[in-house]
């Protein structure tokens, strides 16, 4: 069954190619900016009916050759064939969603030195080790603020803990898309898209241009209150055997100015951790 953004994705795709970068005429009075769906069929090869029944999202079983053709007739990156594929063909969704951490998971987090913690499929953190807690705090809030979407888009004090905030919100979009287009009836998750979008102009102007792709790895730079500045790299891996849970590591260079700092951060009393 088709995810009912799928059509919202396309039309964003067509709208950001012009005619003529694609080799054809543009003729007539255009009220609209990109490609027509008509201009979308002929690129693909296809009937404009049968395009035009696949942007509005009609349940049918389009094969791999019928995607390839739009894909390339939209100039879609990695990223966005993969979301486009997700979309069309979206995975069942999970009704009973209620993460268990694995306790070899906690033991794995604990042997880590550096800050790391577990996501869920609604960004809620689910474990921390000491060094994710003298960083995030997370053992000061509870359950409901335990959240990385939250935090990032509701919390005040965001800009601030996170300097470069605006990429930040755009993997955090990135992320909640490619949950709620895996689970489209998750109605958790489109509730928290619908509370943050309503909640923060900036946020929903990032999530409306439908970015689907998120670094898996690369760097962030924190303004802890205590230490100050830490430019932290970062690593996120999925977990094995469970789709909802992603590890995320941060690390630091040895003998560079965040390595200092965590070790400043190390050397305080442990406050507990998950």
């Amino acid at each position: 069954m088709s995810s009912p953004a799928l059509g919202e994705f396309l039309r964003t795709r067509r709208a950001r190619i012009q005619p003529a970068a694609v080799g054809l005429s543009e003729y007539g009075r255009r009220r609209m900016v990109g490609l027509r769906r008509e201009e979308v069929a002929q690129l693909a090869g296809m009937s404009v009916d049968y395009y035009t029944r696949l942007e509005r999202g009609r349940d049918e079983d389009y094969p791999d050759s019928v995607l390839d053709s739009v894909a390339r007739a939209l100039r879609l990156d990695a990223a966005e064939r993969d979301h486009f594929y997700t979309l069309v063909r979206p995975a069942d969704p999970d009704y009973n969603y209620a993460p268990t951490v694995r306790p070899g998971t906690r033991l794995l987090l604990h042997s880590i030195t550096t800050p790391a913690f577990v996501l869920g499929r609604h960004m809620e953190v689910l474990a921390w080790n000491d060094m994710g807690d003298k960083v995030f705090g997370f053992d000061a809030v509870t359950d409901p603020e335990r959240n990385l979407a939250r935090f990032t888009v509701l919390n005040p004090a965001a800009g601030v803990f996170y300097p470069d905030w605006e990429p930040v919100a755009a993997e955090t979009a990135a992320y909640l898309r490619r949950q709620v287009d895996r689970c489209p009836r998750d109605r958790r998750l489109t509730s928290l898209i619908d509370e943050l979008t309503a909640a923060n102009p900036v946020f929903h102007r990032i999530w409306s241009i439908h970015t689907p792709a998120g670094n898996t790895h690369g760097d962030r730079l924190i303004q802890h209150p205590l230490v100050g500045r830490i430019e932290f790299g970062y690593e996120t891996l999925a977990l094995p055997g469970d789709l909802d849970q992603l590890l995320v590591v941060y690390t630091v260079h040895p003998d560079s100015a965040a390595s200092q700092a965590v070790a400043a951060l190390g050397a305080r009393e442990l406050v507990g951790a998950s």
